[in-house]
């Protein structure tokens, strides 16, 4: 049944919104690249369904796959720039973690150290939006 509005979540989830995806999405964010690497990474995913999500990601532009290996054909998967633009996804996912269930890793900025939050920022203004100001409307 098609939509009457496009709602943003809604169309993301339609991408990523399955058991496994943005687990992909979690370890191509951590430099992991073959499908091995995935494999043994994205605890209990099945071979053939890592092998559909990495297809369905590369059909929607989220990653590009490179050839690495000719004998037998073996490839690594990157993320394009709108695959990095699943991070904050990712991120909001792991602040959320981090503050309402278990959780054995914290999201931290790699120079300093410390924990981090993901927060709303506008653009246009530079800056901070508290959540409580964050609103869907019709574009």
């Amino acid at each position: 049944m098609a939509r009457s509005v496009k709602c943003p979540v809604a169309t993301t989830l339609d991408l990523v919104g399955d058991k496994w995806t943005l687990l992909v999405v979690r370890d191509l964010l951590r430099g992991r690249s073959r499908f091995s690497e995935l494999r043994d990474s994205v605890e209990g995913i099945p071979p053939a369904v890592l092998s559909r999500r990495l297809k369905d990601l590369e059909a929607a532009g989220v990653l590009v796959r490179r050839l690495y290996n000719d004998h037998p054909a073996r490839y690594a998967y990157q993320l394009t720039a709108k695959g990095h633009g699943l991070g904050v996804v990712v991120g909001a996912l792991a602040d959320f973690g981090e503050q309402h269930a278990e959780s054995d890793l914290t999201l931290v900025d790699d120079e300093c150290g410390h924990g981090i939050r993901v927060v709303y920022h506008c653009p246009t203004c530079a800056r901070r939006a508290p959540r409580n100001r964050a609103r869907l409307v019709q574009s």
